[in-house]
């Protein structure tokens, strides 16, 4: 009888074996080949079979229970219901008596529920060896018969065969991980070096990188540089934080804190068992953070953030994990950083266009080539162009200069660390010749290594005008200075000479002397306020001034030469006139050089002084009858050295320095001056004093 159990035996293991063998030859995935050693052996040993595999951190079991007839269940245990902690030590196979188990094991075990007395188990472990491929495996014949047991050897070896089953189905589907995982990681990798948009960054992070590390989200906190604090980006940190201020940790604050301040990694599988966790966040949001691995995001071993995968899906954080996310830590910081310095380097390019463009000077940015790749509005205008039709264009196309030496400046600049000026004539296309000043710096730090070049270019037209209009007041003056000596020197030498022996003569000699002495003292006045006025000497602390008492001592002197020379002088002076802000010497200044053009232009008729009160001002007109301002002079009238043309040819005596100072130092104390003219009738002059605020 015996004989012929074994024998059965025999052919139902070689049936098991074959059947997995033929079963299995192409199969790699870990389940299916623990529901095919489940149902073979059910099948061909006449007995229940349960195979147990753990998952990855043991902390549950998956199950396939298989019957005699193929029929098979799986189902899902914890770790601590299955009980199966005894049965994995060791690599023998072991015959369990359920008689014999102690009571608490046999009531608190699912394993001992499914059978009536007897268990034969199999661990499938590894045996000797230090590291298995596959996690924890069992098979277990539950009520086995009497002849299950009478080739021992014969299961090992299916229980050898099993475990190679599983190795190399745990292999493949590591190898199959890795090559997602390495594939995945080459795609982020690729992608972030391809954009420097910070949103697509943080976008990537929300897809790919957190389906491949399995976890319920991932945050980054950026650390700020001069605080050390750390503050985490918004739009990943979830729903749960959509109403919350931003998530902002001290420095050192938190397990992000450490990592930063430390630099190193860290994988927590329990959070609130580590000192380090910040568990505010937690209740502040109702988010549970229950297990984390966070990395810190380094660039020149500067930290700038850190990186935060929080809540594995499945099992524990591993090694493999921690791996995984630093493989993506060393990119996704460049990436951040790079994404950076691009968004400081167009808000920099940003803020020098516009500073550019907010000068008066010309600017023109040229590659190595010649290329213009930047024009402001200043060098367009400059070329009397309205539209920016240099950008693209050739230097040597849009600035054409008399002797051609721009050449030699550009190749210069670009092989210069420090600025080159140059002094040229710019021919513009409607051909009118524009002195400049051309200045050229490369832009870079070392001498040949900069790829652009900035160029500067001054209209130096009004400096040279303002030059001329020098030249020709040196030789006024010497005119105006000669002519009075001279007049001075003759009427001089006459008296000394006797020829004003008649006391009327002399008179009339002496009077000669006189006018032309007060010529000279007001010339000399003249020049004095000017130097004062350019040493801001005149300005002084503003104070309150009595208008009154300055008209009635300036008013008469300037009356009386008015008569002399056949003027009508009128004067509307409104009585108690408030007190006004300024300086007195400066209103007296004022007064002077407008009386004294008022009666110097006006061949004859009426000058008229009127002074009112209004609201916040007292107004001064000082009307003539005189020869007027030509039009196109009004513009230029308050100029330094600026003299009409009729004023010229006229000959009338002048330096085109009078209205200058007036403007000046009127604007020193907030007044104003302005003019209304109609050349051969009539000029108005407007003097505006604030008046004081007691």
């Amino acid at each position: 009888m015996i004989d012929v159990a074994e024998s059965q035996l025999s052919r139902g293991l070689f049936a098991l074996w074959q059947g997995v063998l033929d079963d299995l030859r192409d199969v790699f995935d870990l389940h299916y080949v623990c529901a095919s050693f489940s149902s073979h052996a059910a099948k061909h040993l006449s007995s229940r079979a349960l195979v147990a595999l753990a998952d990855g951190d043991g902390h549950f079991y998956n199950l396939w229970i298989s019957e005699p007839n193929g029929s098979i269940v799986q189902e899902h245990w914890s770790a601590s219901d299955a009980g199966f902690g005894d049965l994995l030590i060791g690599d023998q196979p072991m015959f369990l008596d359920k008689l014999e188990r102690p009571a608490s094991e046999v009531i608190s075990s699912r394993l001992w529920l499914l059978t009536h007395r007897k268990l034969f188990v199999i661990p499938i472990t590894g045996g000797d060896r230090t590291y298995s491929p596959h996690p924890p495996t069992l098979l277990v014949f539950i009520d086995p018969p009497n002849s299950v047991f009478s080739d021992l050897p014969m299961l090992e070896q299916i229980g050898s065969l099993f475990h190679i089953f599983l190795d190399r189905a745990a292999l493949r589907e590591s190898s199959d991980r890795h090559a997602v995982e390495f594939a995945v990681i080459s795609d982020i990798n690729q992608a972030l070096s391809a954009t420097l948009n910070v949103q697509e960054i943080y976008q990537l992070l929300t897809g790919p990188i957190r389906q491949t590390l399995n976890v319920e989200t991932l945050s980054i906190g950026l650390v700020e540089p001069v605080t050390g604090d750390i503050t985490f980006v918004e739009n990943l940190m979830g729903p749960m934080f959509e109403r919350l201020p931003p998530v902002r940790l001290s420095r050192g604050q938190g397990i992000a804190g450490w990592v930063a301040d430390h630099k190193e990694p860290v994988t927590i599988n329990n959070t609130y068992l580590d000192k380090r966790f910040f568990s505010e966040v937690d209740r502040s949001s109702g988010f549970r953070t229950r297990s984390m691995i966070c990395i810190p995001l380094t660039v020149d071993d500067r930290t700038i953030g850190v990186l935060q995968a929080i809540n594995r899906l499945s099992g524990e954080f591993t090694e493999h994990d921690l791996q995984l996310i630093q493989a993506m830590g060393g990119p996704l910081a460049a990436a951040i950083e790079n994404a950076n310095l691009h968004r400081e380097l167009l808000a920099e390019s940003q803020r020098i266009e516009t500073l550019l463009e907010q000068i008066d000077v010309s600017s023109v940015t040229i590659n190595r080539d010649g290329i213009i790749s930047r024009a402001n509005s200043a060098f367009n205008v400059l070329l009397g162009e309205v539209s920016d039709n240099s950008v693209g264009c050739s230097l040597n196309e849009r600035l054409l200069t008399r002797r051609g030496e721009l050449d030699s400046l550009v190749s210069q600049v670009f092989n210069s660390t420090g600025d080159l000026l140059l002094a040229a004539e710019l021919v513009r296309p409607d051909g009118r010749v524009v002195p400049v000043v051309v200045s050229g710096s490369a832009i870079g730090t070392e001498a040949g290594d900069a790829n652009e070049a900035i160029l500067t270019l001054s209209d130096v037209t009004q400096i040279r005008e303002v030059e001329r209009m020098r030249d020709d007041l040196f030789q006024g003056i010497i005119h105006e200075l000669r002519t009075p000596l001279a007049t001075i020197l003759m009427y001089s030498r006459l008296l000394r000479g006797g020829k004003a022996t008649q006391p009327d003569k002399a008179e009339r000699f002496l009077g000669v002397i006189e006018r032309e002495s007060d010529r000279l003292q007001r010339m000399i006045r003249q020049m004095l306020d000017l130097a004062k006025l350019d040493a801001r000497e005149i300005r002084r602390g503003s104070e309150a001034v009595e208008l009154n008492p300055i008209i009635t001592e300036v008013l008469p002197s300037f009356a009386e030469r008015a008569v002399h020379k056949g003027l009508l002088f009128r004067q509307r002076i409104a009585p108690d006139l408030p007190l006004v802000s300024g300086s007195a010497e400066v209103i007296v200044l004022t007064l002077r050089n407008l009386l004294d053009n008022a009666i110097k232009f006006s061949p004859s008729g009426n000058i008229l002084v009127s002074v009112k009160s209004e609201t916040n001002a007292v107004v001064i007109d000082i009307s003539d009858e005189g020869i007027g301002i030509p039009p196109e002079s009004l513009p230029y009238l308050f100029k330094r050295f600026y003299r009409t043309q009729v004023s010229i040819e006229r000959g009338l005596a002048g330096t085109g320095l009078g209205l200058y100072m007036v403007k000046e130092s009127l604007k020193n104390y907030n007044g104003e001056i302005s003019v209304q003219s109609k050349l051969g009738e009539r000029s108005v002059f407007t003097v505006r004093l604030p008046i004081a605020q007691i």
